[in-house]
């Protein structure tokens, strides 16, 4: 195990969010970033155990770690995570990674059908809101989305998977109405989109209803990235300074090899 971090260099590291950071890409994410020199507060929403897992593998990694619990569709949530951040982040956040997702939970849905655009869209939305006042000149916010959901009305949809696209599309919109305000603060806004990613819960909900889906992505593109891949992705396109805000990052196959709409 590496030494724990200083006083000092506790203050002077990057101090990054990962949302849905208990598992598949956001725990990857975690660790990637912290591989590279960032304390990291990750948000779960119920996979507390998981969650305090990342944080002990992050703080092998010689960082800072923490995990909070929150419901980010739910009113109040976005800000009061954000507070927990600025608490523990001696009022400073660089780097937002927006990574939880949802609307394939059947009982989710059957209870609240519009739970995909509350998390997809209006919980993203306020979590920028929230986090701008304590994100620095030069900091960064990432949106992590799918190939399908970025291209949604330009690609065939599966059905299954429809009303994660169309509210995971809306959400990226939002934001990108607010790029020239977060530029003028100095905040980047970068998009990281994927194919499906091998052993997360999306191929597997989906092979439910598409039996074969992953097999013709493997056939059509080798290899389906793994979680390890996007979270390293991320992490790269995160604090590499060349990236001019707007940009996105392609991750998996290509989006010229999702079909298109007929």
């Amino acid at each position: 195990m590496q030494e724990e971090t200083t006083a000092g260099e506790r203050l002077s590291a990057p101090i990054a969010l990962v949302t849905g950071g208990s598992r598949g890409i956001g725990a990857a994410t975690a660790l990637a970033l912290a591989a590279r020199g960032c304390d990291v507060l990750i948000s779960y929403r119920n996979k507390a155990a998981r969650a305090e897992d990342v944080v002990a593998r992050i703080r092998a990694l010689g960082r800072q770690a923490q995990a909070v619990s929150a419901d980010i569709t739910a009113p109040g949530e976005p800000d009061r995570l954000i507070c927990e951040v600025a608490d523990w982040g001696h009022g400073r956040l660089d780097l937002l990674v927006l990574n939880a997702s949802g609307g394939l939970e059947r009982e989710l849905v059957a209870a609240d059908p519009q739970y995909p655009q509350r998390i997809n869209r209006d919980a993203q939305v306020a979590l920028v809101e929230a986090a701008r006042p304590i994100m620095p000149a030069g900091s960064t916010i990432v949106f992590v989305t799918s190939h399908w959901a970025h291209l949604y009305g330009r690609v065939e949809q599966l059905p299954a998977y429809e009303p994660v696209a169309s509210t995971k599309y809306a959400g990226e919109q939002a934001l990108r109405a607010q790029q020239d305000a977060l530029a003028a603060a100095g905040i980047r806004l970068l998009v990281v989109t994927g194919d499906l990613i091998e052993g997360t819960i999306t191929p597997k909900l989906l092979e439910r209803v598409t039996p074969g889906l992953a097999g013709a992505r493997r056939t059509a593109n080798g290899p389906l990235p793994t979680a390890d891949d996007m979270g390293r992705a991320i992490a790269e396109a995160a604090i590499d300074p060349s990236l001019m805000s707007g940009v996105t990052v392609v991750i998996g196959g290509t989006l010229e090899s999702i079909p298109r709409r007929s």
